[in-house]
C-alpha cells in the first residue's frame, strides 16, 4: 500500500513539474516601432526547463547562441534561416542570442534563466559590434526588475 502511494505521489509530482514548464514566443522582425532588426521581446526571464520558441516574423532571420555568451555546461544552439526553432533552457545563467545575418546591425537578445541578478564579468567581453553591445547593455538593465 505504502509503495503504491509513494509511486503515485512521485508520478504526480514528476508529471506536474513537466506540465509547469512554459514556452515563451519570441518574434524575429525587420522592424518594431522605431527599431530595426529586432527580437521581440529582446529580453526574457524564464525558469530552468522552460522553452523559448523563436518565430521568424519576417524572412531572413535565425536565432543562435553566441559563443562565449552562455553559462558553463550549456549546449549551444543554432536555428536555420526562416525556420522556427524551439530551445529548452536546462542550465541556469545568461544566454546571448543573435540573428547571425544581422548581428552587426544589433539583432541580439538576452535570455535569463533562473535566479540570475547580475551578468558575469566577461559576458560582454568578446567581439561584439557596437550596436549589438548597446542593445545587450539595455537588456541587462532588466535583470533586477
Amino acid at each position: 500500500m505504502f509503495r503504491a502511494l509513494t509511486t503515485a505521489f512521485l508520478l504526480t509530482t514528476l508529471l506536474g513539474a513537466t506540465a509547469l514548464a512554459e514556452t515563451v514566443e519570441v518574434k524575429m522582425l525587420n522592424k518594431s516601432g522605431k527599431e530595426t532588426m529586432v527580437f521581440e521581446p529582446a529580453f526574457v526571464k524564464i525558469a530552468v526547463g522552460d522553452t523559448v520558441k523563436f518565430v521568424p516574423g519576417d524572412k531572413g532571420h535565425n536565432a543562435e547562441s553566441i559563443k562565449g555568451m552562455l553559462p558553463e555546461g550549456a549546449e549551444p544552439f543554432a536555428g536555420k534561416i526562416n525556420k522556427e526553432v524551439e530551445v529548452t533552457f536546462d542550465t541556469e545563467g545568461l544566454y546571448g542570442v543573435e540573428c547571425k545575418p544581422h548581428f552587426a546591425m544589433g539583432m541580439v537578445m538576452t535570455v535569463a534563466v533562473g535566479d540570475v541578478t547580475v551578468a558575469p564579468d566577461d559576458f560582454l567581453a568578446g567581439r561584439i559590434p557596437p550596436k549589438a553591445k548597446k542593445r545587450f547593455e539595455e537588456q541587462l538593465a532588466n535583470l533586477n526588475k
